[in-house]
């Protein structure tokens, strides 16, 4: 549970609306339907007009990583780095076949896969490098969508408080209608900016930061895959795991 997210949320949320209240405006009056369906929908549509369905949905199931982060292994995999190294060192590669069966990361399963195999420790580094490359271009597309909503959304807010105006222009000898028109044409932009702001743009910067982590413990794991493939002493790859640190 990432508990600076949670109180993130709660923050922004008691902010607007104590402030609303403390001005003595009603919190009934940012409840704007119309507003609503012009930002949000209008804004999801933005987004999958420039994103393919599969990215756009990937992007969505990574949102609840911004309250329940994927679990960081990087200090057991460091540990497991070292039994591995030995291992091999003394049983050979082979006897690291247990492990690979063993283990639940896909990407461990790989990489001790291609050193049970055999193969070439520079073209090993070649094939696990690729895969963190794709890796990553994957996981950035998904992010995208956050990053595209918060540009977006500020914008279709303008939109919508133009077509509020629009509404009010329109009923000019009505005064009735007057003020619904207005509330939805300030309320828009609210929306727009607010949630741009408050919700999109912090969401993709926190993805960002998690696939950076999980790229960086990739890596880690590439190097020591290599190292192991060429036959390093247990020492060194202590060593190469210094450099991750």
């Amino acid at each position: 549970m990432d508990w600076a997210s949670l109180v993130g949320l709660i923050l922004v949320t008691v902010g607007i609306l104590a402030g609303q209240a403390l001005e003595g405006g009603r919190l009934s009056s940012l409840v704007q339907p119309a507003a609503f369906v012009i930002v949000v929908v209008a804004t999801i549509g933005a987004v999958l007009l420039q994103s393919r369905l599969p990215t756009f949905i990937r992007g969505i199931r990574m949102l609840k990583w911004i309250v329940s982060m994927p679990e960081d292994n990087s200090k057991k995999n460091v540990q497991d780095a070292l039994v591995w190294s030995v291992v091999a060192r003394r049983e050979g590669f082979l006897s690291l076949e247990r492990y690979m069966e063993s283990s639940k990361d896909p990407f461990i399963r790989k990489g001790l896969r291609l050193v049970v195999d055999g193969i070439d420790p520079a073209r090993l580094k070649e094939i696990l490098d690729v895969d963190i490359s794709f890796y990553e271009m994957e996981q950035r597309q998904a992010i995208k969508i956050w990053d595209a909503a918060g540009g977006y959304s500020p914008t279709i807010g303008i939109l919508g408080a133009v077509l509020g105006l629009i509404h009010v222009m329109e009923n000019l000898t009505d005064p009735s209608k007057l003020g619904s028109g207005i509330a939805v044409a300030f309320v828009a932009t609210i929306y727009g900016v607010g949630l741009a702001n408050l919700l999109f743009l912090p969401v993709a910067n926190k993805l960002k930061e998690i696939v950076g982590r999980e790229v960086v413990r990739r890596e880690m794991l590439a190097d020591i895959f290599y190292s192991i493939a060429q036959g390093d002493s247990p020492r060194i790859v202590e060593e190469r795991l210094s450099n991750h640190k």
